[in-house]
């Protein structure tokens, strides 16, 4: 394995590359690294697609601290990743928090960017009750918490190799849980405010049992409705996380919405 970096803001971008044909860029959502897709990135890669993973700022080998962590310079270093990658154009792929950077990156620089894929995006989230919130608070600086709660984000099943994953995953966020609080901070603008700018193809995926979502159908075509144009796609019995724990359906619709980018 080859970990490259990309300078920017002071710091520096940690991303690897693997296969060979149309880019895509995959981006992880908050406390995660980009070995969240160790299942699908083989997958790609056997489609016949060259697979960038990328460390969000704050986040795996990426540099450990940022003077901001918002959703549009996220999505800067995508757009980074792809021009030191020989400027794509790339599909961006977000999954979680990072489904707002690939929206800010795709309205920015719509040459580079050929379709956006939102994985369990957040249209909106009601203010939880003062329990829940203190609760909320005590998960964002603890990474030992955060992996307990990373855990319940798979209510369908995890990964053979999950335990593996999420103990090198809290290692990692050791010194770091600024980021991890920093990427879902609420900033203004909202990456709803700019949705109806993306002129790309874009897809929505969405486990049918993501525990994040009282209705995760609901979610999802609530995101679709952002754009001027979108597909919403479900993963049957699937949590937050559908390329951890269904790789295999992940893949097929990602592969499907890939070939729809070729063609635009």
């Amino acid at each position: 394995m080859t970990v490259s970096q990309v300078s920017r803001d002071g710091g520096t971008i940690a991303y690897e590359v693997h296969g060979a044909g149309p880019l895509v860029v995959l981006s992880h959502g908050m406390g995660e690294n980009r070995a969240a897709f160790r299942h699908l990135v083989p997958l790609l890669v056997a489609a016949g697609y060259r697979v960038a993973s990328v460390d969000v700022r704050g986040h795996g080998d990426s540099s450990p601290r940022w003077p901001t962590y918002a959703p549009a310079a996220v999505g800067g270093d995508l757009l980074a990743v792809a021009q030191a990658l020989g400027g794509g154009p790339a599909t961006l792929v977000g999954s979680s928090s990072s489904g707002a950077a690939v929206v800010f990156a795709a309205a920015e620089d719509p040459a580079l960017v050929s379709g956006i894929v939102q994985v369990s995006p957040f249209v909106g989230r009601p203010e939880p009750k003062p329990l829940m919130r203190a609760a909320q608070a005590a998960v964002l600086r603890s990474p030992r918490l955060f992996g307990l709660f990373h855990r319940t984000l798979f209510p369908c099943g995890r990964p053979a190799d999950d335990a593996a994953y999420r103990k090198e995953m809290v290692a990692k966020l050791r010194g770091r849980m600024a980021a991890v609080r920093g990427v879902v901070a609420p900033v203004e603008p909202h990456w709803t405010a700019r949705a109806r700018e993306v002129r790309q193809p874009v897809l929505i995926l969405m486990g049918t049992k993501d525990p994040d979502f009282p209705d995760p159908g609901a979610e999802a075509r609530a995101a679709r409705r952002q754009f001027a144009v979108a597909e919403a796609r479900m993963i049957t019995d699937s949590g937050h996380y559908p390329h951890a724990d269904q790789p295999d359906a992940t893949a097929a619709d990602l592969v499907g919405f890939l070939r729809v980018t070729a063609r635009a």
